[in-house]
């Protein structure tokens, strides 16, 4: 602890204390539950934004993508190049939907669309995957405090969610947001002041182009049919394209943020700035992580995730250290809220009010919500443990095992918009059969001796979804039959609704109807289109 300085360990004490402070000054407009879960509506439109880039993007990205990149090279990037296409259809199909509802779980959709059964599922699968996203943070987080203070992994982890623990409880959707502006602002200083003398240390840029180029690391753009392969052009443009619709679409912890904005011009536009962002906030962290394999010349690292921080200690600015552990918390400490009020969100609107507890006080539904931080806290440390041991990238490991459960969020809100014949039971028969097909194909058949194909994570959305959709579908005819009309709840059936009844189709300009394309969403195809064209271009430099 000694060699941090008195200089950084200021840095962190000042920057962790303008959290805390933050979050009790917007803790005092929290009255009831859903000031909790939703604020009252008075951020702006671009801090919204702000607070989804940065929630994302947390010190999973900061430390997990250069550890990516440092093993993959740059074709690591194709996974996160589909951020364009998937903004598109969560602000044109995805946001209306929910925002015109008016609650605070997404999930209460899927009982209007479907039945309870089907809500409570998805909640529970929410539940899930959140819980181990939040541990997988902590874990993030725990490798930065273990660099700095030397202290164990695991204490560092019980210390963390202790504090975080504190932060949330002040807590409020506007406590999150303004937290998150606060940590993105210096989450990039810290990684632009890295990269800045990164470019110098292995200088000239030519020669670090060449050493990528003749190791592989230097094309983005990984062609090859090859299921085998993550980091694919392919993987990245149609099997992660539908993971991360799921991660922006049909995830609480994010869409939570944009039902809190003033109107649905708003809650489209702070998605927007994650849509035209996403592209360099991810090349920015990748190609950092390229630049270090030319700066250590490739050595292998016990722990990749601490490779960025190795480098920044090597360069012995004063307050540089303070800085990226400043950055690193807070990114941890915003994202863990937002996991946390989530969690909490859900725990109560889905499970504690639906089955337990339907007409107690908005005091009473408060402190419960405030109870389930505590619980969701406590559950993630031992979570967290078992992340401690993995000897890879931190993000690539969270981004593996959710792809496990995004078939079926996919083809429930998939389903739910577009078909018109899939029922409750149909659904829940084809969720099913989506786990075991993933089973089957990751492990094999029991008690036999065939062996799936090797095929990389991503595919599994692409392989859970379709088996999902197809079971879906022809066990809802048959045990359903038919259906006439299109359900009020699905996307051709708001259509209708919409031109039947004569209601506004648009709200300050902005499309309330799920379906119809605002103007300005059609230059993310277009970016899309540009994206693809400049890491094409990219991967010749040399």
């Amino acid at each position: 602890m000694q060699n941090f300085g008195a200089l950084n360990w200021s840095i962190v004490i000042a920057y962790l204390i303008a959290n805390l402070l933050l979050g009790y000054f917007m803790s005092r407009r929290v009255k009831t539950s859903q000031d909790y879960y939703l604020g009252d509506r008075s951020a702006p439109w671009w801090a919204i934004g702000i607070s989804v880039v940065a929630t994302y993007v947390s010190a999973l990205s900061f430390l997990g993508g250069p550890a990516w990149a440092y093993g993959d090279g740059m074709a690591a990037l194709a996974i996160h190049v589909n951020y364009p296409l998937v903004i598109f259809a969560v602000i044109v199909f995805f946001l209306p939907f929910f925002f015109n509802s008016g609650v605070a779980s997404i999930y209460e959709y899927l009982e209007r669309r479907f039945g309870k059964t089907s809500r409570t599922v998805m909640s529970s699968l929410f539940l899930l995957t959140q819980s181990i996203t939040a541990a997988s943070i902590l874990t993030a987080t725990a490798v930065v405090v273990t660099f700095v203070t030397g202290i164990d992994p695991k204490i560092a982890i019980v210390l963390m969610t202790a504090i975080v623990l504190v932060y949330t409880l002040m807590g409020g959707m506007n406590a999150v947001i303004w937290t998150d502006v606060l940590q993105g602002i210096i989450l990039f200083l810290g990684a632009g002041i890295i990269l800045y003398n990164l470019l110098g240390a292995v200088s000239p840029l030519s020669s670090a182009f060449d050493t990528l180029s003749e190791t592989g690391k230097l094309n983005p753009i990984n062609a090859d049919f090859d299921f085998s392969v993550a980091p694919t052009i392919w993987a990245g443009v149609f099997a992660m394209t539908l993971f991360h619709i799921t991660v922006y679409g049909a995830n609480q912890m994010m869409v939570q943020r944009a039902l809190a904005a003033k109107n649905i011009g708003d809650a489209k536009k702070s998605y927007l700035l994650m849509g035209f962002a996403a592209f360099f906030i991810y090349f920015l962290f990748f190609f950092i992580g390229a630049l270090l394999f030319v700066h250590f010349k490739g050595d292998p690292f016990e722990q990749p995730n601490e490779i960025i921080l190795v480098f920044a200690r090597s360069l012995a600015l004063p307050g540089l250290m303070g800085i990226l552990a400043a950055a690193v918390l807070s990114a941890s400490m915003s994202s863990l809220s937002s996991a946390f009020n989530s969690l909490a969100t859900i725990s109560v609107t889905d499970m504690y009010q639906e089955f337990f507890n339907k007409d107690a006080s908005e005091k009473h539904y408060l402190n419960a919500s405030r109870l389930f931080t505590i619980i969701w806290g406590l559950l993630v440390i031992p979570m967290a443990f078992a992340f401690v041991s993995s000897k890879g990238s931190i993000l690539e490991t969270l981004t593996a095992v959710a792809s496990y459960f995004v078939g079926a969020k996919l083809a429930m809100f998939g389903m739910g918009f577009f078909s018109k014949h899939v029922t409750q039971r149909g659904l829940l028969i084809g969720v099913a059969a989506g786990f075991i097909g993933i089973y089957i194909f990751k492990l094999g058949i029991p008690f036999t001796d065939w062996t799936p194909p090797t095929i990389a994570w991503p595919w599994f959305v692409v392989i859970g979804g379709a088996i999902n959709i197809v079971v879906s579908w022809v066990a809802s005819v048959l045990l359903d039959g038919f259906k006439k009309e299109w359900h009020p709840q699905s996307v051709p059936g708001q259509i209708k609704e919409y031109r039947d009844s004569g209601k506004a189709e648009k709200d300050g300009g902005w499309y309330v109807v799920p379906g119809k394309v605002d103007k300005i969403a059609w230059a993310l195809p277009v970016f899309f289109v540009f994206t693809i064209a400049f890491l094409a271009w990219f991967g010749t430099m040399r």
